[in-house]
């Protein structure tokens, strides 16, 4: 066009700054706007709208705000692209200021208003905030609309407020895979699991049919549920919807079966795979090691090595806490050095806390305590937590009064390390001392939970009571 000597008009600025969008092109976007402030477009509320779209995608809301504020009379749609930009980006707090503004200047807000709007909110705290949004919704008859019902269920789940989400998502007739992958990633990840696998099958009977990302989602419920036989009936929906060759499904099932007790099946799964990533090494690595077959998840390791894979973080993660399972104090420690010297991976907080158990563990509480003093950063309440349940397995009350004596600095809340370090004190029996640890947790107004159980059969999930519904 350009060549040809033919002006763009907004209608063709719209499509390029689409296109930019589209792209993540940040650079084109910018040359794109010039061009529309050269054309003289700028005051145009097609171009301006798509402007706005444009930056509020890309995440840059400020450009996107300095956009809209140079229009003189905003419309209904540029006022709802500056609403759904605010949202996107975490500020409901502008964006609920935007909504008040489109009020008071007599703009009559539609569906698209309230699905930015929602957008915005995802944090429980402000769940009284999203209630009175879904008041307007229901008082102005936008509780039908299926694009605000979805974005509904969405704001619920993301403020953990998931059964007034299932009251929401009952009452639509029609519910797409986006809806329905909402509510159970959201029961799945506040650990409400028997309902998210509920869920799935109810999705399944309606002939809803499932991706990658929601299966791998239900099958990591399946494993934190620690029941195999919804796990083992999903496996066969991933044969029978070809999933069987995504990554992210393998690396799920892998993770499943091990954290259900069954490794080898997990093993299975990763040796029929065809695609093997590093992330699917990692998971057979971790449940092999978390059953404490060392010498297997090694071979799996030198078998990821000869293939040309590069291990991360991940890798060595997995392969530090096999070592604490197996307590294999010289291959661990092998494996810290070699993961910074071969490899360029700096340790991280994790990787400490599996250090300081295998050296504890193994008596070398010294080294153990070495190791954490040479922290790049301090330590935090997980490394200093494991050397001090090192001290209560070898009785080392000298070193538990230091170790809780920090941990007690960090978290003064908690009462476990005061009885960890008493028990310490009555193997010694030393009970003078451990009635004055008492007292003084009972003398700060320190209170041990009471402990919890649950039963269930390994197969069916129990029932849970603990509902908002």
């Amino acid at each position: 066009m350009r060549k040809t000597e033919v002006n763009p008009d907004n209608y063709t600025f719209a499509c390029v700054l689409r296109a930019c969008m589209e792209k993540s092109d940040s650079r084109g976007l910018r040359v794109v706007h010039g061009g529309v402030v050269v054309s003289g477009l700028e005051p145009d509320m097609t171009t301006s709208s798509a402007l706005v779209n444009a930056y509020a995608k890309l995440g840059q809301v400020e450009e996107a705000c300095n956009v809209f504020n140079k229009i003189a009379q905003p419309d209904l749609v540029l006022c709802n692209s500056m609403v759904t930009a605010y949202g996107h980006g975490g500020f409901w707090d502008k964006s609920l200021e935007m909504f008040r503004e489109m009020l008071k200047m007599g703009i009559h807000i539609d569906g698209y208003t309230l699905v930015g709007l929602l957008s915005g909110f995802a944090d429980p705290s402000l769940l009284e905030i999203c209630q009175g949004i879904h008041g307007l919704c229901l008082k102005a008859g936008f509780d039908y609309n299926g694009y605000v019902g979805s974005s509904l269920v969405s704001m619920y789940s993301r403020c953990g407020c998931l059964y007034s989400g299932y009251r929401v998502f009952s009452s639509l007739s029609q519910v797409d895979l986006v809806i329905w992958s909402s509510l159970i990633t959201g029961f799945s990840q506040s650990r409400d699991y028997e309902m998210a696998m509920l869920l799935f099958k109810e999705m399944n009977m309606k002939g809803v049919k499932g991706d990658a990302i929601l299966t791998a989602s239900v099958l990591a419920a399946c494993a934190k549920f620690v029941v195999v036989q919804p796990g083992k009936e999903i496996h066969g929906y991933v044969f029978r919807h070809g999933l069987v060759l995504n990554v992210m499904v393998t690396s799920a099932l892998i993770d499943m079966y091990s954290k259900c007790g069954f490794a080898h099946l997990g093993l299975r799964v990763f040796e029929t795979a065809s695609e093997k990533s590093v992330v699917v090494y990692n998971s057979v690595i971790t449940g092999l090691g978390s059953h404490g077959l060392a010498s297997q998840a090694f071979g799996i390791f030198e078998e990821m090595l000869f293939k040309r894979l590069i291990p991360d973080q991940c890798t060595f993660s997995a392969l530090l806490n096999t070592c604490s399972h197996a307590e294999l104090v010289k291959e661990g420690c092998d494996l810290f050095k070699r993961m910074e010297v071969e490899f360029g991976i700096a340790a991280r907080t994790e990787h400490y806390v599996y250090m300081v158990k295998l050296l504890g563990m193994a008596g070398e509480l010294g080294k153990a305590y070495d190791l954490i003093q040479k922290m790049p950063n301090p330590p935090d309440s997980g490394v200093l937590g494991a050397l001090l349940s090192c001290c209560v397995v070898h009785g080392n009350l000298e070193l538990g009064k230091i170790v809780s004596s920090q941990l007690s600095q960090l978290e003064p809340e908690k009462t476990a390390y005061g009885v960890m370090l008493s028990n310490i004190c009555a193997n010694d029996g030393k009970w003078d001392d451990v009635r004055k640890l008492r007292d003084d947790m009972v003398g700060i107004g320190l209170k041990k939970s009471p402990g919890l159980s649950r039963v269930g059969d390994g197969n069916v999930p129990y029932s849970n009571c603990n509902r908002d519904i």
